[in-house]
């Protein structure tokens, strides 16, 4: 089962069929610059199991993936396949070798089909031109596995997060993978979308392939892997059966520290207060109708529903950033938005799901970042480059922002601090209405509590707060009233005793509930 190193040029035929890849990290030491983020990592994994690789973000699990599927070479040290040495060229040069990486941020064309993302560098061929039905045809087969439902031809540019997540993982089963990296897989996710993709996993083990699944959900963790490995600092601090142990355990693990409760307390806001923002019977053309809802200073109100539910395309039309009619109140005044940054202007503040895609500019350093949203204090006319620094270094310290310098770009920090840097971005206007979508997608377990806790901290200084989250614990632990969407209608809003799982999964589906 020993695999040749890679010496050439990736081939673009898919790779020879193996019954798994066994692989072993020796010594593996990253440096970028003189900042050392791996340090003599090793540990091996066997064919035909699931390992749960956790870690906090920073840990360097990624990197080390990176490495594994020919993204990025170690400074020291070396990773061997069935027992001998390979040295990747390039990401196909490990696809060849069966060696897939799922990427936790996205990376699609969105000018290209689904058909074509999935075949991109891998097309297939009849004599000189390209086998368009036959590349049609597998797509829709691998579309078909994931279960999405769209069709092959369809603009990436016209799916949503969710979507797009599943294509991703369509066009890593599309290479054939004897090995699979699975970086934050269901972030995205709905229940059912999830339990297919553990459908897969467990076949794909089945066979025999080495399954690698990097995830912050110690729930799934605990459901899918056979094994855990945890990171911390760069090194390895541990591995074990995932039978044996629990989830506090592995968190524990992973932190370093013991993890006390993972929610605030709830602070009681004022219900007979005049709302701060109130929404009445807003529609967004084909995916929200006549919603209407209030949130009042201090309060915590929680978005639920099903992927497609119209949840962020409803937010969006508020905000301003598509189409949408209606009447938006803001601190008892009517007002039409018609920009984001008009919604800023009026106290209304918006962190996108899509960090990578909407909510950083990844290639611009974390200043311009952190102030973009609140240009004018710095810009007078001249910008103050000492100002701006001198408020990073406060919004580093403040949001536990991990990064070696503060001249990096945004997209070289880790995926948690990146939406660290997200939070710190949109609260730097100083709003009075804060709309969080996802706001702990891709974040650790101990970086997810400092999330929590800066929520509730800011909704007893009076914020009102909006969080949109597919995680029905994380709306139950924030929330003091969660309304609940389905099919681009608000269908109930639940506190209380009702504000449960089991409820509101039931009005997300439209299914019969006692409690409901």
């Amino acid at each position: 089962m020993s695999a040749p190193a890679g010496t050439g040029p990736a081939t673009t035929g898919r790779a020879t069929a193996k019954p798994g890849l066994a692989v072993a990290f020796e010594g593996i030491v990253k440096r970028f610059g003189p900042v050392e983020v791996l340090h003599g990592v090793s540990f091996g994994l066997e064919p035909g199991k699931v390992y749960g690789l956790l870690g906090e973000n920073g840990a360097g699990k990624s990197t080390l993936m990176k490495i594994l599927s020919g993204y990025e070479s170690p400074t020291e040290g070396r990773v061997l396949i069935g027992g001998e040495p390979v040295a990747f060229s390039g990401s196909r040069d490990a696809e060849a070798h069966g060696i897939v990486l799922i990427h936790q941020e996205f990376n699609l064309a969105d000018d290209l089909t689904i058909a074509g993302n999935i075949f991109l560098g891998h097309e297939r061929r009849k004599g000189l031109f390209l086998d368009e039905p036959a590349m049609r045809a597998e797509a829709a087969a691998v579309l078909a596995q994931v279960g999405l439902e769209r069709a092959p031809d369809t603009p990436v540019r016209q799916l949503i997060v969710a979507e797009k997540q599943l294509v991703e993982i369509a066009k890593a089963l599309s290479r054939n993978a004897r090995l699979l990296i699975m970086d934050e897989p269901t972030a995205t996710l709905t229940p059912s979308e999830v339990a297919r993709l553990f459908g897969l996993i467990e076949r794909l083990r089945a066979d025999g392939a080495t399954i690698v699944y990097i995830s912050h959900k110690l729930d799934e963790v605990e459901r899918i892997t056979d094994e855990v490995v945890v990171m911390r600092d760069g090194g390895l601090v541990g591995r074990a059966p995932t039978a044996s142990l629990s989830r506090h355990a592995m968190a524990t693990m992973m932190v370093g520290r013991e993890i006390a409760d993972l929610f605030p307390e709830k602070e009681p806001f004022d219900a007979a207060a005049a709302p701060v923002l109130a929404v009445k019977r807003f529609t967004v053309p084909g995916w929200a109708q006549e919603v209407s809802f209030e949130v009042r200073p201090g309060e915590i109100l929680g978005f639920a529903g099903l992927v497609g539910a119209g949840r962020t395309e409803l937010f969006e039309g508020v905000l301003g950033l598509r189409p949408g009619e209606g009447e938006v109140r803001l601190g008892g005044r009517p007002v039409t938005l018609r920009s984001l940054g008009e919604a800023t202007r009026h106290g209304l503040s918006y962190l996108s799901e899509d960090r990578k895609g909407k909510g950083l500019h990844v290639d611009f350093p974390l200043a311009p970042n952190l102030t973009l949203m609140a240009l004018e204090r710095y810009a007078r006319p001249l910008l103050d480059h000492r100002a701006e620094r001198s408020a990073l270094a406060r919004a580093v310290e403040a949001f536990g922002i991990r990064t070696g310098s503060l001249s990096v770009r945004a997209g070289a920090l880790s995926g948690g601090n990146q939406q660290k840097l997200s939070l710190a971005k949109v609260l730097h206007p100083e709003p009075k209405v804060l709309v969080l979508d996802e706001p702990t997608r891709g974040v650790d377990v101990g970086a997810k509590r400092e999330i929590y806790f800066l929520i509730a901290e800011l909704a007893r200084k009076g914020l009102a707060i909006v969080v949109i989250s597919s995680e029905l614990i994380e709306l139950i632990g924030l929330a003091h009233r969660v309304a609940v969407m389905r099919g681009g209608r608000l269908v109930a809003t639940v506190e209380g005793a009702l504000m449960t799982e089991e409820t509101m999964i039931a009005h997300a589906t439209g299914t019969r509930h006692e409690a409901a």
